[in-house]
């Protein structure tokens, strides 16, 4: 590998960007992804050889001299087979100005747990609409679970333009329907593009084919949407995920009497930011909240002044306290009084339905409790994107549901902190992923 290759597979100067994409079937998502990495040279020769040779395989014509940019993230076996993405395929490139993790995410309405998986983390999500069908209800789904997921900005590219001619009546008509749905689910920033993964319409460079559209284009819009690290500044928040402390015989020749002393906290800072000097609570489940001083931050061998989400770093306190994995520590005086009770809503991810009285864990950060389904509260119709009455959740449903925990947690509203109010729920035999949960306590009851 060149050093000109390596570098280009390093993170460029700039900000970080997460981003997903989802759509119906043959919507072309891997297609635009390919198309995304193909055109700002993230690809490296010998994968770019690999997808030539595939691509000649299956007899593959097209505009770009025979690839089948889909080839580049359809990854696995079954999906290059069945010419269908199932997994969610993350892929890292750079451009001058920003670099990017993209999450391509499967269409099929069995796979819409796989979405839920890319978009959790995503600052935007791409949701493409195939030009010649319009808005499905697998589209209708995608966006629920964008809101749901509070995904900070939503872009829909109306693909395939080229197939219906570059009309422009087609795209204003999709780009209303798209403003009307996203409207009803609360998704007023929505932005639409006319695009074609194949030819390369409006993704890197704008198309001469449409001088009806003075938007961006894809690419540019990626580069200029604030990412979630721009937010206005929130109340710190440290899930603690392991104790740092000295262990066995230390090595000859060490200053140990420091060393003897050392205990820290390890973690990520999902949220805020931290200072030394700054007094924080340290919250364990089902215990009284207990308040000390942050004495050092650590990370990398250097001891830091202060650290923001999301670096993660190693504190050590004041006050000597048990604190252990699973334990939450906060700004002193921020951190919601602990509940048992957990109004929630879901994305039911496992082939059996959720129903009252099932026993499961809850993963809050760093901790898990042990937990009762208490009550199913309703259903989202898709159709009208209204919470109906449902005595149980099956695959892939959007609802609402209660539990009771076995020990209090500090449950913060997802609304409030994206981070801190998720959870997954597991089976308590075989550790399985059961749902995915967003906390409605509080100000969304």
């Amino acid at each position: 590998m060149t050093t000109e290759l390596l570098d280009r597979q390093r993170p460029a100067a700039g900000t970080l960007f997460r981003f997903a994409t989802a759509g119906s079937v043959d919507d072309g998502k891997s297609t635009l992804v390919g198309r995304l990495l193909h055109d700002s040279k993230a690809i490296l020769a010998d994968q770019l050889e690999s997808v030539a040779r595939t691509s000649a395989d299956r007899g593959f014509g097209g505009d770009q001299g025979g690839l089948d940019l889909a080839l580049l993230t359809d990854g696995l076996r079954a999906e290059r087979e069945q010419g269908i993405t199932i997994d969610v395929a993350y892929r890292y490139f750079a451009t001058d100005r920003r670099t990017f993790i993209l999450a391509d995410c499967p269409g099929h309405v069995q796979y819409t747990r796989n979405t839920v998986t890319g978009a959790s983390t995503a600052d935007a999500v791409v949701v493409l609409v195939d030009a010649r069908k319009g808005v499905l209800e697998q589209t209708r789904r995608h966006l629920s679970v964008v809101a749901l997921l509070r995904v900070p900005h939503v872009v829909v590219a109306v693909n395939k333009i080229d197939l219906v001619g570059y009309a422009e009546d087609v795209f204003a008509r999709i780009e209303a329907d798209v403003r009307r749905v996203a409207g009803e689910l609360g998704l007023h920033d929505a932005v639409s593009i006319p695009v074609s993964a194949l030819a390369g319409d409006n993704l890197v460079e704008r198309s001469v084919h449409t001088p009806w559209y003075a938007g961006p284009t894809l690419l540019d819009l990626l580069e200029t949407l604030p990412t979630t690290d721009d937010k206005p500044a929130t109340a710190f928040r440290f899930p603690v995920q392991l104790v740092l402390r000295p262990q066995g015989a230390l090595a000859p020749g060490l200053d140990v009497g420091a060393f003897r002393d050392y205990r820290a906290y390890a973690g990520q800072i999902v949220a805020g930011t931290v200072r030394v000097g700054d007094a924080v609570t340290v919250q364990t489940p089902g215990q009284v909240p207990r308040t000390t001083t942050v004495a050092g931050i650590d990370a990398a061998g250097r001891e830091l002044d202060e650290a923001s989400a999301p670096h993660s770093v190693s504190l050590r306190l004041v006050d000597e306290f048990d604190v252990a994995r699973g334990d939450l520590i906060g700004a002193a005086g921020t951190l919601p009084a602990p509940s048992a009770e957990l109004a929630a809503s879901l994305c039911w991810l496992a082939p059996r339905p959720l129903r009252p009285g099932t026993k499961v864990l809850v993963k809050h950060g760093t901790a898990t409790v042990r937990a009762l389904v208490s009550a199913v509260v309703g259903r989202l119709d898709l159709d009208t994107f209204e919470a109906g009455p449902a005595a149980e959740l099956e695959l892939n449903d959007i609802g609402r549901a209660s539990l009771r925990l076995a020990a209090p947690l500090p449950l913060e509203p997802y609304a409030v902190h994206r981070r801190t109010g998720a959870f997954l729920l597991i089976d308590p035999q075989d550790g399985s992923t059961l749902a995915a949960g967003m906390i409605r306590n509080g100000a969304e009851q």
